[in-house]
């Protein structure tokens, strides 16, 4: 097998468990090697460290498998779904569910998530796509799906030397899943729609909406296919507003809200969430309770600053906008802005809004997308239910 060893003192990264080694921590890889194929990393002292994936292509060249001296192979991998599966199966509905979540269940890079009876795959590193083949039969082993799909139509996978592609892995997919979510259904579009098809990532915070939202004027901003909204009318809002950019998603919503009996009370409508924000403060529009549930601002350090701009304008408007007494419901997923900026963003939109908050939860992303508490990156989620006073 091939080495890879690490320039002196880059080792320490390896001995906190971070599961990432950039190529500038690599001082010489001895031996031959294809992109993608399972090499030893070693200290500069030559000292095993950990096994793990290799590609000199991708800025994140070393993907750790194990810190085991263990044969990385196909009863490994069994082995690893087996395990990420056994853990959801202590708490999840396993039909409504992540099921994989990439370094978090050891298996780097590679998503599963389940919809009903169907399960999505994404797969990000040249070394996990190697192995796809034997995660799809494991799966299949752990659950008999009806059917297996891919979206592999992300363009970081080109930064691994990785063709987007989408596709059929095994049995039968329909264009629309049916899938339920506390309680609540919903068709997913595991084939057009954004990542796999549906934010399971937030199944938690949406259940944890319900003591508020009770007989309560809502909107939901950024609503995508409406989870949010119907979940606050499936816990008895009077009047629910889902607004979002895509006109797509809206009537996708609109859709979800029929298929739930809730069409009499939520409702959706397509605009810029920024401008609605807007327009409706200036109006003097209040609700009981705003849900700001946006896309990712950055996807990247360099752009933190604007991002930190438009979390805090959302914010301060949505505060503006609410009742005394009502509840602020936000969040971000944008990686790059960890749980304290965002606590400071909100606290700096109170500020300028001239309210007063008082944190009622601060939550992040649901059991099944556990965090390496050595591995920061796998923390992205934040959601924070705040009640809200004018001063």
């Amino acid at each position: 097998m091939s080495k890879a060893i690490l320039i002196p003192g880059k080792e320490k990264r390896v001995w906190s468990r971070h599961p990432w080694i950039f190529r500038s921590d690599i001082e010489k890889v001895e031996g031959e090697f294809e992109p993608g194929d399972v090499v030893d990393i070693l200290s500069s002292r030559g000292r095993f460290l950990a096994r793990g994936f290799y590609n000199p292509a991708s800025q994140i060249s070393l993907r750790v498998m194990t810190y085991r001296q263990e044969p990385v192979d196909r009863s490994f991998i069994f082995r690893r779904v087996h395990e990420a599966v056994a853990y959801r199966r202590t708490f999840a509905d396993l039909q409504s569910c992540r099921l994989i979540f990439a370094e978090s269940d050891g298996l780097p890079a590679l998503i599963a998530d389940a919809f009903g009876e169907v399960i999505v795959i994404q797969c990000l590193a040249l070394g996990m796509e190697r192995f796809k083949k034997d995660v799809v039969e494991a799966l299949i082993e752990e659950l008999h799906p009806k059917g297996i799909w891919e979206r592999n139509d992300v363009p970081v996978r080109k930064l691994e030397g990785l063709e987007m592609q989408t596709g059929l892995l095994y049995g039968e997919v329909p264009d629309r899943v049916m899938m339920k979510e506390n309680g609540i259904r919903f068709l997913v579009d595991v084939k057009e729609g954004q990542k796999t098809g549906f934010f399971l990532d937030q199944k938690e915070n949406r259940a944890a909406i319900a003591p508020f939202v009770r007989g309560k004027r809502v909107l939901d901003c950024f609503t995508h296919t409406g989870s949010f909204a119907l979940h606050a009318g499936y816990y008895g809002a009077q009047e629910v507003t889902g607004v979002d950019i895509s006109e797509y998603a809206c009537e996708f919503a609109a859709e979800n809200a029929r298929l739930n009996g809730l069409a009499d009370r939520v409702r959706f409508i397509t605009a810029n969430a920024f401008d609605l924000l807007a327009e409706k403060s200036r109006a003097g529009e209040k609700y009981d309770v705003i849900i700001l549930d946006p896309p990712a601002f950055t996807k990247s350090r360099a752009t933190v600053d604007s991002a930190r701009r438009g979390y805090k304008e959302i914010n301060l408007r949505a505060m503006k906008m609410i009742e005394k007494g009502g509840y602020l419901i936000t969040c971000s997923c944008s990686q790059h802005i960890l749980p304290e900026a965002f606590q400071q963003i909100v606290t700096e939109a109170a500020n300028d809004a001239r309210v007063l908050l008082r944190q009622v939860e601060f939550r992040t992303q649901g059991k099944d997308h556990p965090i390496l508490p050595a591995s920061p990156e796998t923390q992205y989620l934040k959601c924070g239910i705040y009640q809200v006073f004018p001063v």
